[in-house]
C-alpha cells in the first residue's frame, strides 16, 4: 500500500532555483558569522550575517557594516565569492562545477539552467553556459587590470585586491565597495572626477546588465544588427534610452554648479548605477526629491533578463509600452521591430509590474511606520532592495530587526524574480482549460 503524501516529489526548475539561492545565502551567512570573517575577530550575529549574505548573493549592495573596515580579508573573499556566484546564478555556478569534474549534465539540469539564465531553448545551453563563464571572467579580469594602476597609486599593493573586488562587484551589479578606508559607507565618492574608474565601472555595469543572450548575439553577429534577436534589439535600445534621458536630467538639474567634465561623469554615472549596481560618486541625500524619484524609477526597472542585474527588467517596460501604444492606435496586438508580442507575454509583464510595485510600496509603508521615517526615504530603500541595487540614503545600518527582515525578503524576491516564486509555489496546480462565460467590464 502506497501512502500518497510519502510519494517522492520531483522538484520543478523554479523550485530548484529558489532552493539553490536559499542554500547559498544560508551557507554565506554561516561563513560570515565565523570570527575569522571580521577584523575584530568577533562572532557576527546571525541576523547581521544573514542580511549581508542575502545582499551579496542577491547582488544588491545594502550593508549594515562597512565592507572595508568591518570584514577581514577572509570575510571580503567570502563576500566576493557570494557576489560572483549570485551574479552568474547559483545554478550556472553549480553546472560549471559539475562540468569541470567531468559529470554529465542531465536534461533536468539543462532545463533548470535554461530557466536560470532566461534562455529561449534547452538546445545549446551547455555551449552558452561555457561562453558566459569565459566571457565573465575575461571581462572582470580586464576591468581589474584597467583600474589597478589607479588603486595601486593610492593604496599600494593592496590596490590589486581593490581593483579585482570592484571589477567583480561592478560586473555583477552588486555595489559592494572597499572605499570605507577613506570614509565609511562613502562608495566611490573619492573618485568622482577620475575618468578611468568612472568609465570602467560604468562599462562593467552596462555589460553585466544587458544579459547573457545579448552577449551571444553581439559575439555571433558582431555589428549586423538585423540578425539580432528581437529581445536583444529591445534590450539595447531600452538601455540606451534609460541612460541618456536620466543623464540629461541630472546634468541640467542636479549638477549645474560642477565643472563640465565632472558634471558629465557624475550625470552618466548616476544614470547607469541605479540599474542595478549600487555604486555612487555623489551624495544621494543631497539630491532633490525629483532626482531621488528618478533614481527610484530606474532602480525598479533594473537591468535585462538573464543578466547579473535585478529589477523588473528593461523588456518588461518595453512590452508594456508597446502594449499601451497598440491600445492607443487601436491595433489588435503589440508590435516591436516588426514582430508581434504574444498576449501571454503582455500579461506576464503586467503581473511583474504589479508585483514589484506592491512589494516596493508595501515594504516602504511598513518601514515608515516601524521606524517613523519619511515615506520617500523608506521607498528609496525598498526600491533599492527589490531592484537589487544597493543605493541608500544612509538609513540601512540604523534600521530595526523588523525593517531589515523586510529588506531581506525584498532582496530575495527581487533576485529570484516574482514569477519564479509564483510558479514554484503553484507547481502542483494543474492548468485549467475550462472557460467561464465572458462579460464585459469597463476600465479606465
Amino acid at each position: 500500500m502506497k501512502i500518497p503524501f510519502l510519494k517522492k516529489k520531483k522538484l520543478t526548475s523554479f523550485q530548484i532555483i529558489i532552493l539553490s539561492f536559499s542554500g547559498a545565502i544560508l551557507a554565506g551567512a554561516l561563513l560570515l558569522m565565523l570570527p575569522i570573517s571580521s577584523r575584530g575577530g568577533n562572532i557576527t550575529s546571525f541576523p547581521d550575517a544573514l542580511f549581508t549574505s542575502t545582499s551579496a548573493v542577491c547582488v544588491t549592495g545594502l550593508v549594515v557594516f562597512d565592507t572595508a573596515t568591518y570584514w577581514s580579508a577572509f570575510g571580503q573573499a567570502v563576500l566576493l565569492l557570494l557576489i560572483q556566484v549570485g551574479g552568474m546564478g547559483v545554478i550556472t555556478a553549480a553546472v560549471i562545477f559539475a562540468m569541470a569534474s567531468g559529470k554529465k549534465i542531465s536534461l533536468m539540469q539543462r532545463s533548470t539552467l535554461q530557466e536560470s539564465i532566461s534562455a529561449p531553448k534547452v538546445g545549446g545551453i551547455v555551449r552558452l553556459t561555457e561562453f558566459i563563464v569565459k566571457t565573465t571572467f575575461l571581462l572582470e579580469l580586464a576591468g581589474a587590470v584597467i583600474m589597478a594602476p589607479v588603486f595601486c597609486r593610492d593604496h599600494g599593493i593592496k590596490g590589486l585586491w581593490m581593483a579585482l573586488f570592484h571589477s567583480i562587484s561592478a560586473f555583477c551589479n552588486a555595489g559592494f565597495d572597499l572605499m570605507g578606508i577613506k570614509e565609511k559607507f562613502s562608495s566611490l565618492t573619492a573618485y568622482s572626477a577620475d575618468p578611468i574608474i568612472n568609465i570602467t565601472i560604468m562599462l562593467l555595469i552596462i555589460i553585466g546588465g544587458i544579459g547573457f543572450l545579448t552577449w551571444d548575439d553581439i559575439h555571433t553577429n558582431r555589428l549586423h544588427l538585423h540578425k539580432y534577436r528581437m529581445q536583444s534589439k529591445v534590450i539595447l535600445c531600452t538601455t540606451m534610452i534609460l541612460i541618456i534621458i536620466p543623464a540629461a536630467f541630472f546634468f541640467f538639474y542636479e549638477f549645474p554648479a560642477l565643472p563640465f567634465g565632472k558634471r558629465l561623469l557624475a550625470s552618466l554615472f548616476q544614470s547607469v548605477t541605479p540599474r542595478t549596481a549600487g555604486f555612487n560618486t555623489t551624495d544621494l541625500a543631497a539630491f532633490s526629491e525629483a532626482g531621488q524619484s528618478v533614481i527610484i524609477i530606474l532602480m525598479l526597472i533594473g537591468g535585462s533578463p538573464g543578466s547579473t542585474a535585478g529589477g523588473m527588467k528593461t523588456t518588461t517596460i518595453a512590452v508594456l509600452l508597446a502594449a499601451s501604444a497598440s491600445t492607443f492606435s487601436r491595433k489588435e496586438s503589440a508590435h516591436i521591430f516588426g514582430r508581434r508580442i504574444g498576449n501571454d507575454t503582455v500579461k506576464h509583464a503586467a503581473t511583474i509590474l504589479l508585483m514589484y510595485f506592491t512589494l516596493f510600496f508595501s515594504g516602504g509603508f511598513l518601514i515608515s511606520i516601524a521606524e517613523g521615517l519619511p515615506m520617500l526615504i523608506c521607498l528609496f530603500e525598498t526600491a533599492s532592495a527589490v531592484g537589487t541595487v544597493g543605493l541608500s540614503l544612509g538609513i540601512t545600518a540604523s534600521l530595526g530587526t523588523f525593517s531589515r527582515c523586510i529588506l531581506i525578503l525584498l532582496m530575495f524576491l527581487g533576485r529570484v524574480g516574482g514569477l519564479t516564486l509564483v510558479f514554484a509555489a503553484l507547481a502542483a496546480t494543474q492548468r485549467k482549460t475550462a472557460k467561464y462565460p465572458q462579460e464585459k467590464i469597463t476600465v479606465g
